[in-house]
This record gives C-alpha cells, structure tokens and sequence, in this order.
C-alpha cells in the first residue's frame, strides 16, 4: 500500500514564501507522474504542477514563475517551493502519484491534503 504525506502547510502573509513536501513510502522512481494539486472552497480540484518520467515539468498558467516543483530520489520525496504567494492560492494541497502498468491500467495514489492559507 503506497501512502503519501504532505507536510509543510499553514498560514502566510500575501507576498511570502512556503515549501510543501511530499514524502512516499516507496521510491518516487517507480512512479510515471508525481505533481501537486489543490482544491480551494467551493472550486474543483485542479492541478498545480506535475514531474513527468524522463524529469519533463509542467505548470499551471497561474504559477508559472511563482512555484517551482522537484523532486529527492533519495529522500523518497516530492516538493512544491511556493513564492510570491496571493490569496488566490489558498487551498487544499494534494500530493499525487501515478503509476501505468498497461494500456488503461493506472493506479493513482493521493495524500490526505494539507491547507495553506494566505491572508492579505
């Protein structure tokens, strides 16, 4: 049973910085995809930034410049480094992985989520 946990959440004035992590159980080598998603109040979940295999990135229009996605191999850890951070980035924050084993075959592994608030 793969389990992800997210650490780094909490509260943080409009303009300052915060750094999530994501730590799995197994090696995130295993994995196809590993990104971030976030679901704030009343909106859909959407997604944030994404690692692809072969370490290709990509991000959402609305952080592109502010958020920067990486990843510990040996750590067994996924990151979101957050800057420059405005009110409309308050959500729930998902770690989530994907691993495809054949054609329609996918197994996806989310975390429990963790809030981060900016306040203005």
């Amino acid at each position: 049973q793969v389990q992800l946990v997210e650490l780094g959440g909490g509260s943080v004035q409009a303009g300052g910085s915060l750094r999530l992590s994501c730590v799995a159980s197994r090696s995130i080598s295993t994995f196809d995809v590993m990104g971030w998603y976030r679901q704030a109040a009343g909106k859909e979940r959407e997604l944030v930034a994404r690692l692809r295999s072969g370490n290709r990135i990509e991000y959402a229009d609305s952080v592109k410049g502010r958020f920067t996605i990486s990843s510990d191999n040996a750590q067994k850890t996924l990151y979101l480094q957050m800057n420059s951070l405005t009110t409309e980035d308050t959500a729930v924050y998902y770690c989530h992985a994907q691993r495809a084993v054949v054609v329609e075959t996918v197994y996806d592994f989310w975390g429990q989520g963790t809030q981060v608030t900016v306040s203005s």
